[in-house]
C-alpha cells in the first residue's frame, strides 16, 4: 500500500495516450429501480452526466447490464452534447439481467462478442478504451472467454481489457492469457475483504477502480467521521471518498448518483487533504 499521509498523483495512466482523472463517475444508479428499465428521468440521467464531464470528470464506467443499456444509451447523448469532450469510457459484459436486482453471468465467448458489439453501438463508440469482464463465468474457461475479448482487441474495438471481482489468482491467470490493465472489485471504507487485489494491483500498475466505493449507511453514525466531515464542510460520502484516493495512487473511485447537486458534491473529494491523524481515524473504522 502506499505511505499514508503522502500527497498522491491525481491523474492515472494507462498507457503514454489515456491519462485520466483519478475520480470518475459510474452509471449504474442511472437506469430505473433494480438497475432495471429506463430512468424515471431521463433528462435528469443526461444532465447528470453532462455536469460531470463539465467539471473535471474525465473516466465513466457503465455496462450493458445497466438496463439493461440504457445507461449506455444516456452515456451516449451526454457525449453527443460535448462532442469536444475528451473522456474515457470504461464498459463490461459478462452479466445477463432477468429482471431488477438480477444478475446472471454469462461467459460465453459468442455471448461477448455479441455484448461488445452493442456496447459500440449503444455508446456511439468505434473503439471501447477499457472493456472489463464482468463477471468470470465459472462455467467457461477463462481462457475462452478472454480469448474472444483479446481477438476483439486485435480487430481494433477494444484498446485495454480488465476484470471484475476477482482474486489475486484470477487476475495472475488472466495475465498470462491477454495483457490485463484493470481490476474492478468492491472496496471501500468499512469493506477492504480485497486488500490483496489492490496490493496486486499497485505492484503491476493496474487501475484498481472500486465499486461501491461509499457504503455510507454504516459510515453516517460514526461519530468520528462526522467530526473530520464537518471540519471539511462535506459529508461523510466525500470523506470516503477522499480517503479511498489517499489510500493508493492506483485507486479510482468512480461513485454513482442521479442526483446533479450529489455528483458536484461528490467531486469536493479531490480537493480534500486528509491529516495522517485522520487517516488514522479512518483506517480504524472497517
Amino acid at each position: 500500500m502506499q505511505k499514508r499521509g503522502v500527497v498522491l498523483k491525481k491523474t492515472f495512466s494507462f498507457d503514454k495516450e489515456l491519462t485520466v482523472n483519478r475520480l470518475g463517475y459510474g452509471t449504474m444508479q442511472l437506469p430505473g429501480k433494480g438497475v432495471w428499465g429506463p430512468s424515471t428521468d431521463p433528462q435528469n440521467a443526461i444532465k447528470v452526466l453532462t455536469t460531470v464531464l463539465d467539471n473535471g470528470v474525465d473516466f465513466i464506467d457503465t455496462a450493458d447490464a445497466y438496463g439493461p443499456l440504457f445507461a449506455n444509451l444516456y452515456l451516449k447523448k451526454a457525449l453527443q452534447q460535448r462532442p469536444h469532450t475528451k473522456v474515457m469510457v470504461a464498459t463490461k459484459v459478462g452479466l445477463t439481467r432477468q429482471g431488477p436486482d438480477k444478475w446472471t453471468p454469462n461467459g460465453r465467448p459468442e455471448y461477448l462478442r455479441q455484448q461488445v458489439e452493442l456496447n459500440l453501438f449503444s455508446l456511439g463508440l468505434d473503439q471501447i478504451d477499457l472493456l472489463q469482464l464482468h463477471r468470470v463465468d465459472p462455467a467457461v474457461p477463462l481462457a475462452e472467454q478472454l480469448g474472444v475479448l483479446r481477438d476483439m482487441q486485435a480487430e481494433g474495438k477494444i484498446k485495454h481489457i480488465g476484470l471484475s471481482q476477482v482474486s489475486v489468482q484470477q487476475l495472475e491467470e488472466a495475465q498470462k492469457i491477454v495483457p490485463i490493465v484493470s481490476v474492478q472489485n468492491r472496496y471501500n471504507l468499512v469493506d477492504r475483504a480485497d486488500e490483496d487485489v489492490l496490493h496486486y494491483a499497485e505492484q503491476h500498475h493496474l487501475a484498481f477502480i472500486p465499486w461501491f466505493p461509499l457504503a455510507t449507511g454504516k459510515l453516517a453514525a460514526d461519530q468520528r467521521l462526522q467530526q473530520i466531515a464537518a471540519k471539511y464542510d462535506v459529508g461523510p460520502a466525500q470523506i470516503a471518498l477522499a480517503w479511498l484516493l489517499k489510500t493508493s495512487e492506483v485507486v479510482l473511485p468512480i461513485p454513482g448518483t442521479k442526483s446533479v447537486v450529489h455528483a458536484l458534491e461528490n467531486l469536493k473529494a479531490q480537493e480534500i487533504e486528509l491529516s495522517e491523524e485522520e487517516l488514522n481515524d479512518l483506517n480504524e473504522l472497517k
